[in-house]
C-alpha cells in the first residue's frame, strides 16, 4: 500500500510517520519548500515523543519520503500513489469558518 499525505503539520507528519512504521510507503507533501528541506535534512518542526526516531528510521528504510509537489520526481511513493489513487486526505476547515472556532 502507498499513501500520499498532503500537509506536514501535526496530523500529516505524525500520521505519515506512524503509517510508515507499519511498513506502508508514505509520501508527505507540503507546499512550504523550507519545511520540506528541513524534513529532508532530519529537522522535525514539531515535538511528539518518539517522532524523530520514527521519521529517521523510516526515511532511512525508504518507507517515508518528503516532497513539495506531485510534479517532483521525488518522492517515488507519491507518483505511485497518484497513479493508483491510494490517498489519504485530512480535511481541516479554514480558519475563517465558524466550525474552526472553539
Amino acid at each position: 500500500m502507498r499513501i500520499a499525505m498532503i500537509g506536514t503539520g501535526y496530523v500529516g507528519l505524525v500520521s505519515g510517520a506512524c503509517f510508515s512504521e507499519f511498513g506502508i510507503d508514505v509520501a508527505c507533501v507540503d507546499k512550504d519548500a523550507t519545511k520540506i528541506a528541513r524534513l529532508k535534512a532530519g529537522k522535525i518542526p514539531i515535538y511528539e515523543p518518539g517522532l524523530e526516531e520514527l521519521i529517521e528510521r523510516n526515511a532511512a528504510a525508504g518507507r517515508l519520503a518528503f516532497g513539495r509537489s506531485h510534479a517532483e520526481p521525488e518522492p517515488r511513493h507519491l507518483l505511485r500513489a497518484q497513479a493508483l489513487q491510494d490517498r489519504l486526505h485530512s480535511a481541516v476547515p479554514p480558519r475563517a469558518s465558524a466550525r474552526a472556532r472553539p
